[in-house]
This record gives structure tokens, C-alpha cells and sequence, in this order.
């Protein structure tokens, strides 16, 4: 336990709770007359706890972000492989408590238990310590260099442009595809973004996608000055 709590950078009060977002609930369910609890419960409200440090962190960090966009970026933050890769970096599966069954399946080394546990083990520095202590172990461990790249933020200009047309019943969106030059293995295209057949902004791209993104990105620069 020490050596965990080493790795998590926090000291238990109770190291019955760490103890317990370890066990799964074959270890437990072959001990059934001992009373003692898998990390299920745990699990369920370290999943909250992430969903809203996840959240913030967004909300502080991307304050362009429309809340569809929030949404999915969120989903993409606290993933079971994101979840995996903390779980990995911690060495959870040397510490897991396995029933005899799930060990000899390869359960110490099955992404979706590690996941489980490392939100187990978030609601347990919550019930241990507070909330900004589970804080501190999402941001430092999930969240620490999570880079939000730009096809994060550029991706979903048309969505972003389609919210803000549709605020009004009698504005509609098209694109216009006005030209393209190079050899066919190298072209760039060029696309207009047209709000009621009016041009508010033109964009580039080595793509027909890529261009009408950047085409509604200077449209929303456009309706947003």
C-alpha cells in the first residue's frame, strides 16, 4: 500500500478504502463470508468525479467550445484507454485483489478493470480527503498533458456555424466550391461559405472537407466581429 500511495502521491487515512477500490468483486465473492466489498460502488461515483473534473477542466480551457463539442471532448478525455494508460503508468495490476477465475483469464492485465479502478480509486481519495484532492490526482494523472489539438478545435467550425445560422429560422448555410489548382497527387481547393447565398468567408485546404472548414471558421470570425 505504501508504494501505491507513493505512485497516487497521497497517504490514506483509511487504507481500507484504497484496499477496496483494488478488489474486484471475483476476490470478493470467493471471500463471501468476510464482508468484504468489491470496488463497484467506488467505481460508479469515481465516474461522476472524473465526468466533472473533466468537465471543468474544458469549461477553463476551451471557453470557444460549443457544449456538443464539450460533450464529446469529455467522452474523449475520460475513456477507457485514457483511463488504461493512467492504470498503466500506476502498475495497478500488481496490486489488483483477483479471485482465482478472473486471475487465470488475464483479468490483471484487462484494460476495462484497470480503467474501473483507477475511477475507484479517484472516489476514494474523494471519501478519504475531499474533492479537490480527487482534483488534483484527475489533473495530474488523466489530464496532465492533454494537448486539445487544433482538428479539436477546427473540426466542428461547421457545427459551430450551423448553431449560430440556426438561431434565426430565415438564414440558411451552403458551400461553394470556386476553385482548385495543382496536379491531381497535390491539389488545394477553395470554398466559399455562404449564409442566404452572401459570402462571409472563403477558406483553402489540401481536402474539400479541410477547405470548408476553414471557409466556415472565417465565416464565423465574420458574424462574431
Amino acid at each position: 500500500m505504501e508504494r501505491l500511495e507513493e505512485q497516487i502521491g497521497y497517504r490514506f487515512h483509511d487504507r481500507n478504502l484504497l484496499r477496496t477500490a483494488l478488489t474486484h468483486s471475483s476476490y470478493a465473492n470467493e471471500r463471501h463470508g468476510e464482508n468484504i466489498q468489491s470496488y463497484e460502488r467506488l467505481e460508479f461515483l469515481g465516474d461522476s468525479i472524473l465526468g466533472l473534473v473533466a468537465a471543468e477542466y474544458l469549461y477553463r480551457h476551451e471557453p470557444c467550445l460549443p457544449e456538443g463539442r464539450m460533450t464529446r471532448l469529455r467522452a474523449e478525455l475520460v475513456c477507457e484507454a485514457n483511463l488504461h494508460k493512467t492504470a498503466l503508468a500506476l502498475g495497478l495490476g500488481q496490486y489488483m485483489l483477483l479471485g482465482r477465475g478472473e486471475e487465470y483469464t488475464g483479468g490483471r492485465e484487462r484494460p476495462s478493470i484497470l480503467a474501473d479502478m483507477v475511477e475507484a480509486i479517484i472516489a476514494a481519495l474523494y471519501l478519504d480527503s475531499s474533492i479537490e484532492q480527487a482534483r488534483r490526482f484527475v489533473l495530474q494523472r488523466i489530464l496532465c498533458g492533454v494537448e486539445l489539438s487544433d482538428s479539436h478545435r477546427s473540426a466542428d467550425y461547421k457545427t459551430r456555424l450551423q448553431e449560430l445560422i440556426q438561431r434565426r429560422s430565415d438564414r440558411y448555410i451552403s458551400y461553394r466550391l470556386v476553385g482548385e489548382s495543382g496536379p491531381d497527387h497535390d491539389k488545394t481547393f477553395l470554398f466559399e461559405a455562404l449564409v442566404n447565398d452572401v459570402v462571409y468567408g472563403r477558406g483553402s485546404g489540401k481536402t474539400k472537407k479541410e477547405a470548408e472548414q476553414e471557409a466556415a471558421r472565417r465565416a464565423l470570425e465574420a458574424l462574431q466581429t
